[in-house]
């Protein structure tokens, strides 16, 4: 048998719209866990891809006027194309409507029907289009789905179900006595109180469909389609070559090398599908179940603050607050969104993200602290000695401290990232970084360099500095792997591997430095401002376009000479003024060319007195005088609009007193 190997998996992400920047947070996060996985010397395999059945992908399909096939084939592609911008460094992207994948679901639901765990019946209950998911009367409150909100819909169709409650025992003891299997800690208290050890107990699950037919058609029964979970789920072992008509023993070496996964990262909402009925179905299989299912948090919408306090919100193209990974990283770099997802993400609890907030940590973290570190290290080392690392001297003064500051983040980031806390460890890491800052202050190099005889000093200074800056890179390369390898360039250094994080001192003196370059340019506050008006105003525009166009009511039709009754002229306002007490009126006077009249016009909300002198308009001439806050008026000016008001004005070439007709 070939040597286990580590094997990760994200979710795969639903192919029905372009993912969003919480979307892709997963994949970043799993990216980074393997990239560090790596650094441990561990031979990873990272599996990621789309889930592309369904009714949902059935009915988005139908609405762009596409195949459900050539429709998922964009979006599993933009889905690929964003996951590889993210530098994601997957070993396979499989795709549910791969031939293997559909092949071998086929045999399993097959293995499942003859072994007795499926059985035929209907189903009568609430079904969420969005969550492709059911739900009892129970669960189900205000017909709002419990897991997403979304009203749900009253469904009855056949279907074949899978006996989960006779699994339901041994899961529960299996959960009980593997601590670490499901995390966070919370997430398993959830998992057995509100399902499995319910009232209600654990129901059986629906894994066919026949009110839809994109899907795997079952082998006996082709008008069923394999129910999306099953489908999906299945993707963990369909990707590495799992045979559903042997046992775990007669598998492949490479299958038996990957299987059971070290973990499957995936977002809190699907947990129970990844906790209850995937270790069930696996339990059907004889399969082992994998070693740790993590659920991590989401990442909501902020209200735009330039202070980064805005309140959370939900994010909706309707509000212009969707947020991309790839929009971002036209601003920020990909690292920069790298970093901002692992950073801003609490281990059990949501994140938060506006354009703002990225924006202020971009800043601070990466090009206040990081980069300004690195650029005046190496600007120093290149002034005072001549681009050549020095030859450290012996500790005084504050170096001690520092190498104390780098040794404990080099510990605790690692703790922290083997338990999926990356916020908690890139805290340490800039936290170190922070420290160097500070190392630079209190040593002044600058001063040092003044007096030829603290030289020595000096070089040790610049030592320490260059040196945390390469411990610094060797601790974020799961995380900014492309600021990592610049740091390396510049410091001209092969210490790159993670073992020589163990001692202080692996840079190499009297060498060389490589080329500096900026790592992060700060970015202005005003790119930003400019961003979300333009997004702010392409909302607004798109809301304006989507409204349905009702048609308004309609005056009694009238005849030709009706409306020859009515004598419409031309006018240029000479005077215009507005009327005290009355905060909707604006008094005119009005030329006609055979005679001068005074108008008032309920238009003051919408214009200035100087938006019309000099202005031709089109008046009523014709309409009986009235009194208006005890001014006459004689007439009435054209406008259009309701809620708002839009006076109809006449080409400079028109003359007072022309008649329109």
């Amino acid at each position: 048998m070939s040597e286990k190997k580590f094997y990760i998996t994200t979710a795969i992400a639903y192919a029905s719209r372009k993912p969003h920047f919480g979307n892709t947070y997963e994949i970043i996060m799993a990216d980074a866990y393997a990239r560090f996985q790596r650094q441990m010397g561990q031979d990873v395999f990272l599996c990621t891809g789309t889930d592309e059945h369904g009714q949902k992908i059935e009915e988005y399909a139908r609405e762009a006027g596409m195949t459900p096939k050539a429709y998922v084939d964009r979006v599993s592609g933009e889905i690929k194309t964003i996951w590889d911008l993210m530098g994601a460094s997957y070993n396979r992207f499989i795709r549910t409507t791969d031939e293997d994948h559909v092949k071998t679901v086929g045999k399993i639901f097959d293995r499942f029907y003859r072994n007795g765990d499926i059985y035929l019946g209907h189903y009568e209950g609430w079904y969420c289009t969005p969550c492709e998911s059911f739900f009892t009367d129970t669960q189900v409150v205000d017909q709002k789905c419990p897991d997403c909100g979304r009203p749900v819909k009253r469904a009855r169709e056949e279907a074949y179900f899978f006996r989960m409650s006779a699994y339901a025992p041994r899961l529960i003891e299996y959960i009980k006595t593997h601590p670490g299997f499901i995390e966070p800690i919370s997430r398993e208290r959830e998992m057995l109180n509100n399902f499995l050890l319910s009232e209600e107990g654990l129901q059986d699950l629906c894994v066919s469909r026949t009110s839809f037919s994109w899907g795997i058609p079952v082998t006996h029964d082709p008008k069923h389609v394999v129910y999306v979970w099953l489908d999906a789920l299945s993707n963990y072992i369909t990707a590495i070559g799992y045979d559903p008509d042997k046992t775990y023993e007669e598998q492949s070496e490479e299958f038996r090398a990957l299987w059971p996964a070290q973990v499957h990262i995936i977002g809190k909402d699907i947990l129970r599908f990844h906790t209850i009925y995937w270790p069930i179905f696996l339990m059907a299989l004889g399969l082992p179940l994998p070693e740790k299912v993590f659920g991590h948090p989401w990442f909501n919408a902020m209200e735009e603050k330039k202070n980064g306090d805005g309140e959370e919100v939900k994010m909706s193209k309707s509000r212009g607050n969707v947020i991309y990974a790839d929009e971002l990283a036209e601003l920020f770099g990909v690292d920069g969104v790298r970093y901002y997802a692992l950073a801003e993400m609490p281990y059990d609890q949501d994140g938060r993200i506006s354009y703002y907030n990225v924006m202020n940590r971009y800043n601070t973290d990466l090009a206040n602290n990081l980069g300004n570190l690195a650029s005046r290290t190496h600007a120093m080392t290149t002034k005072y000695f001549g681009g050549v690392v020095p030859t450290p001297a012996g500790d005084e003064g504050p170096d001690s401290d520092l190498k104390a500051t780098v040794a404990h983040a080099v510990e605790a980031s690692k703790k922290d990232f083997e338990g999926f806390r990356f916020a908690d460890g890139l805290s340490e890491i800039f936290g170190m970084l922070r420290r160097a800052n500070k190392y630079v202050d209190e040593t002044m190099p600058w001063a040092l360099a003044k007096d030829e005889s603290s030289r020595a000093r000096l070089g040790t200074v610049l030592y320490n500095l260059l040196e945390t800056l390469r411990q610094a890179a060797v601790l974020l390369t799961p995380i900014l792997p492309t600021t990592a390898e610049k740091i390396f360039a510049q410091l001209n250094t092969d210490k790159t591997a993670y073992e020589t994080v163990s001692a202080f001192g692996a840079l190499a003196s009297e060498k060389p430095l490589g080329d500096a370059s900026p790592l992060f340019a700060r970015m202005d506050e005003k790119v930003i401002d400019n961003l979300i008006a333009k997004k702010a105003a392409e909302a607004e525009a798109a809301a304006k376009a989507a409204e349905p166009v009702v048609e308004p009511a309609h005056e009694p039709e009238i005849k030709i000479d009706d409306f020859g009754k009515v004598e419409l002229r031309c006018a240029k306002v000479l005077a215009c003024e507005k009327i005290p007490k009355a905060k909707k009126l604006l008094k005119l006077q009005v030329d006609l060319g055979y005679e001068t009249r005074q108008i008032v016009s309920g238009i003051a909300k919408f214009y200035q007195p100087e938006d019309l002198i000099g202005r031709k308009v089109v008046v009523v001439a014709n309409l009986a005088p009235a009194v208006l806050c005890g001014e006459e008026s004689r007439g009435m000016l054209l406008a259009s609009g309701e809620d708002e008001i839009r006076v109809v004005f006449l080409d400079d070439a028109a003359k007072p007193g022309d008649r329109i007709h």
